[in-house]
């Protein structure tokens, strides 16, 4: 052991997916987050404090891998940032390697592969009520002594073995372990020879360079990783030569021999049950991955899931949308009226109010994607789409990315860099962000609340709006898995996979992590509300109410006056009729502003799709963030004028109160559909876009993604509308 005990201390948590190793570091740490991104790649990159006594750690929760190959892009960023290669991330003390009880012997294949990184080790046995439901009994002395580092028992969902483990991760640093299985000889004897070129060269430290030699010689590295010096990469190739000269298959030599040093250590370490024990998760698995009975329920699952954002939300939704009315008027009231006076509340309030009232939608849709991940669902989902998602030449583990995708299309294209295959990973990027986001919701909620009734219902037990909803995220699926066969047929060919994935057993899930979770993306909802749609919340503002001198088709101020002057009509009658005519000049003033004007412009291109000016104006400004168009459309309808506005309430009334000059109504349910339609399919994120390019370091792709999702959403449209208006629901 070391002796010494610093005040900061900086380790890394590794393990396999699945493992609990997002609920652990979310015990460790707390709120006490941050989140960003790695330098150069779009891989998130969490770090947390967990302070013990006087001694502060920061805690590096790495990507769940399952070996460090570097086959994969996750595995990659896994071994640099421990091995200090990754730019602007400092190397860790120490390494917390993090494994499922339950299935040592698989997440002990990693473990070995962390011991040779030339850092202090300590394992975390995860799950130890899984483990000891099944009957296995650990001897964690023998288990210590026989890795030759720390070992302590946790279950970290509980709480449970938490207070030792911080006892020991800020006591004195143990030493870094040596390698304790063995290649044939001849292998070993490559392996030393190698080792020795890396030392000379630097390219690990001295401590490292065995387990550095290993991974490069008896593993192929993915295209992107970074190639070692010329001279070592020759030497390599040359060793691989001699082997297959001799006739040894190199290429399988690590896993055989890791596994085989495992399995007699397990056997030592571990009293398993004499005979196989059919545990809860096999029970449930029995119906939930059925070949007919799991995607029944899947489907099922989904409705309620879209049903329960509408029946839980409005409450909370009317709340924030009476809290956003308040303080308007409480602000309209308290500053001098002018035009700083009509921005904050005409502008900020009514824009940046209209997104947030979809705040409960958004923290609900994540509730339900964390429960799934944290059960152990999420997997079996993947299980069951994958004999669909074959047939479109992909597997059932880029379905995990693509339902990622419901929360944010962002971490499901960097969810892709656990596919291994470069041409599957490149055609689910493309398709990610056909998958409805969050940020498609408050559209969804706004055209559904105002053109469907919440009382109507299908076959007495449905919503019609959580069908309509539940359409939605169905045509973004099934989009997404017909753009995936075109691609696999026709630009990025290649045979479909096959799935190898591991089915964790269920859990109950961690309150904590939930929580953490839902406050994240809630978070980030807010975020994104008080920069990217302020900003343009405040110049959509300005476009809509200049210039301020226009020539308007009739002299309001001449008929308000005349009106009040008459006496031939009630007070209530005048009021009305005054009123009447504001909200015409209004209207008016607003078509002739400079955001009139560019609706009118693109009018000609989008009438066959049901939409006039105003549609397009919010379908412009959604291309920098979906959700912008709720706000847009605040602005644009003048919410913020109606001292008498409640939330969405008021936007959902204007809406069904604007008509045609031939008296239809804008917004009719047909309308809204085609509206949904386009959000469903079109590119609206620029955010989305960088992303893919830093994903694929390339414009190629992300321009291909612009074009053809702006072509889909308008075909779509066009479909939807005209084919509705050829069936007679547009009448």
């Amino acid at each position: 052991m070391r002796d010494e005990t610093p005040s900061r201390r900086r380790l890394a948590l590794v393990g396999n997916p699945n493992c609990g190793k997002t609920t652990l570091f979310n015990a460790l740490t707390g709120l006490r987050q941050k989140v960003g991104n790695y330098p150069g790649v779009t891989v998130e990159k969490k770090e947390g404090r967990m302070s013990v006594g006087e001694t502060d750690v920061t805690l590096i929760d790495l990507p769940g891998v399952y070996s460090l190959s570097a086959r994969s892009l996750d595995e990659r960023i896994t071994r640099d940032v421990v091995l200090g290669r990754q730019t602007d991330t400092p190397p860790p003390e120490g390494i917390l390697a993090i494994a499922d009880a339950s299935n040592l012997e698989r997440n002990l294949y990693l473990v070995t592969q962390v011991m040779e990184l030339g850092r202090p080790v300590w394992l975390a046995l995860n799950m130890m009520d899984l483990a000891e439901a099944r009957g296995l009994v650990f001897d964690l002395d023998r288990l210590s002594q026989g890795l030759g580092i720390p070992v302590l028992p946790i279950v970290a969902s509980r709480d449970i073995g938490l207070e030792p483990l911080r006892r020991k991760l800020v006591g004195p640093l143990p030493d870094p372990p040596t390698r304790r299985w063995r290649l044939p000889q001849v292998i070993e004897a490559e392996v030393s020879a190698l080792a020795e070129q890396l030392r000379q060269h630097r390219w690990a430290t001295d401590a490292a360079t065995e387990g550095e030699a290993i991974r490069l010689l008896l593993n192929e590295t993915a295209e992107d990783d970074t190639p070692p010096p010329p001279d070592i990469q020759r030497a390599v190739a040359a060793a691989r030569e001699r082997l297959e000269a001799m006739g040894i298959e190199w290429w399988s030599a690590e896993a055989e021999g890791r596994y085989g040093w495992i399995q007699t250590l397990c056997r030592a370490a571990i009293q398993q049950p004499g005979q196989f024990q059919r545990t809860t998760s096999d029970r449930i698995d029995a119906i939930v991955t059925h070949r007919l009975w799991g995607p029944v329920l899947f489907a099922g699952l989904m409705l309620f899931i879209f049903q329960s954002i509408f029946t839980w939300a409005q409450a909370p939704m009317d709340a924030i949308g009476w809290m956003m009315d308040r303080l308007g008027a409480l602000v309209r009231e308290r500053l001098p009226a002018g035009e700083l006076n009509d921005l904050v509340v005409d502008g900020v309030i009514a824009g940046v109010g209209a997104v947030i009232t979809f705040l409960p939608q958004i923290l609900i849709l994540t509730l339900f994607i964390a429960l799934l991940e944290d059960t152990g669902y999420m997997a079996r989902a993947a299980f069951i789409m994958d004999r669909l998602m074959r047939r479109v030449g992909l597997s059932g583990k880029s379905f995990i990315p693509l339902l990622g995708s419901f929360a944010c299309a962002i971490p499901g294209i960097t969810a892709t860099r656990t596919i291994e295959n470069a041409k599957d990973r490149l055609v689910t990027i493309l398709i990610a962000p056909l998958m409805s986001c969050s940020a498609r919701l408050p559209v969804y909620a706004l055209m559904i609340g105002a053109c469907f009734p919440a009382d109507r219902r299908l076959w007495g037990v449905f919503s019609l709006p959580g069908v309509v909803l539940f359409a939605m995220y169905a045509l973004g699926i099934l989009a997404a898995l017909a753009m995936g066969w075109l691609f696999k047929k026709t630009l990025i060919r290649g045979a479909s996979p096959p799935l190898i994935l591991e089915l964790p057993p269920y859990r109950l899930p961690s309150p904590r992590t939930v929580l953490l979770t839902m406050f994240s993306a809630g978070g980030q909802f807010l975020y994104r509300a008080g920069t990217v749609i302020l900003a343009i919340s405040i110049v959509l503002w300005f476009l809509a109410t200049h210039p301020r001198s226009v020539a308007l088709s009739r002299d309001y101020a001449a008929e308000r006056a005349a009106v009040a002057q008459a006496g031939q009509m009630s007070g209530e009658e005048t009021a009305d009729r005054l009123q009447a005519l504001e909200q015409l000049e209004k209207a008016e003033r607003r078509e002739r502003s400079f955001i009139g004007q560019a609706g009118r412009l693109i009018e000609p291109v989008i009438a066959p799709l049901g939409f006039n000016w105003k549609i397009g104006v919010g379908i412009i400004s959604a291309f920098a963030a979906r959700e912008v168009f709720v706000g847009t459309m605040a602005i644009v309808y003048g919410i913020g004028d109606d001292e008498d506005a409640a939330g969405n309430r008021a936007l959902h009334a204007a809406l069904q109160a604007d008509r045609h000059a031939d008296g239809r109504p804008v917004f009719s349910p047909l309308v809204a559909v085609s509206v949904m339609v386009f959000f469903v399919l079109a590119m609206q994120c620029m955010s989305t876009l960088a992303v893919a390019w830093r994903e694929t370091n390339t414009w190629r792709w992300p321009a291909v993604m612009f074009a053809y999702m702006t072509a889909l959403a308008y075909i779509g449209s066009l479909l939807v509308y005209q084919g509705g208006r050829w069936l007679g629901f547009g009448q």
